[in-house]
């Protein structure tokens, strides 16, 4: 049985069921009592606690938490947390999870975690730019960047192959609806999104279209605020799409919100597609065509990656790219 069975069984979130089985806070102690006694009764492998005693070092998973905007509505973080436990454990080392808020305090927090051999960082740099990082370039400690890359300095990155991921899921669209998609660009600003542009614009090009003339609208990147920027275009009268590509899935749940609540069909009127797969994708009626990626694998990749350069005096720092899978539901 995997945890999205089980949490499908007991009627609680995914995340309700990896906090209840890794003794985390965030759920109940009744619900994490009747989790833990569905686990064991079905099967469910819940993680070994002895193995934190064994532990021979500390990864540091740090949020990055610039704007305090955008990881509210990250849910997909949890998920990586689970991957980079579930790598650290499988070597014997602990997680130590901080959020800090501004360059400042991270710089505190490197200073405190200092050099030794045993120790190494895992930085979710989703919303950094390239002048927060740079006075990280040159601290002593072991670390990888996840969720963002920049070309100029020299740390190993693991993030999502946005370009490529945006382009077939475009050509898709273009493909099915025959027509020229719209964009839903979030108001904040990160180098996924940008990306995520991109790749769209890519697949306009190659299906002979402009990439000067394509319609979009800019809307806050959270469920409840995209539902209400949305209903301000409906209400006013801007040129319309029938069928968008939206920067992430709470983009395109609140515009699909806003569109059914102006008497729009779906997909018949107008069509959908996100990015993340986040798990309210699966369950919104209709059912959000989108993007998958595997956040899971995202950070277990990002956490062996550390653990192999950990102690190592002379390597070079990679990039690596996770690659998506399109996955079709009923809003396209």
């Amino acid at each position: 049985m995997t945890a999205k069975e089980l949490a499908k069984l007991l009627g609680v979130s995914q995340t309700a069921v990896s906090f209840a089985l890794n003794g985390k806070d965030g759920v109940s102690t009744q619900t994490r009592n009747r989790i833990r006694e569905a686990a064991q009764k079905y099967g469910f492998e819940t993680p070994k606690e002895t193995v934190a005693n064994q532990s021979t070092g500390t990864i540091y998973l740090i949020y990055y938490q610039k704007s305090g905007m955008l990881f509210p509505i990250l849910p997909f973080s949890t998920e990586v947390s689970e991957g980079v436990d579930a790598a650290c454990a499988a070597a014997g080392y602990r997680v130590h999870i901080l959020h800090v808020h501004h360059q400042e305090q991270l710089l505190q927090h490197l200073e405190e975690i200092g050099s030794s051999e045993k120790d190494g960082i895992i930085l979710f740099g989703t919303d950094m730019v390239e002048e927060d990082f740079m006075p990280l370039a040159f601290q002593k400690a072991p670390m990888v960047m996840l969720d963002n890359h920049f070309i100029s300095t020299k740390v190993d990155t693991v993030s999502i192959n946005n370009i490529d991921s945006a382009y077939l899921a475009t050509n898709y669209m273009i493909k099915k609806r025959l027509q020229m998609p719209g964009y839903l660009r979030s108001s904040y600003p990160i180098r996924n999104f940008d990306e995520r542009r991109e790749g769209f614009e890519r697949a306009l090009v190659h299906n002979g279209y402009s990439k000067s003339q394509y319609i979009h609208h800019e809307l806050a990147a959270s469920i409840d605020g995209a539902y209400a920027d949305m209903l301000a275009i409906l209400s006013g009268k801007e040129k319309l799409a029938t069928c968008y590509f939206a920067d992430n899935d709470s983009i395109a749940l609140g515009a699909m919100k806003a569109f059914k609540e102006k008497g729009y069909r779906i997909p018949e009127d107008v069509a959908f597609i996100g990015f993340d797969d986040i798990e309210l994708s699966e369950y919104t009626e209709p059912g959000l065509t989108t993007v998958h990626v595997p956040k899971r694998y995202m950070g277990m990749i990002a956490a062996q990656r550390l653990l192999s350069i950990i102690g190592k005096k002379d390597y070079y720092p990679v990039n690596i790219q996770i690659t998506t899978n399109l996955v079709i539901r009923k809003s396209i």
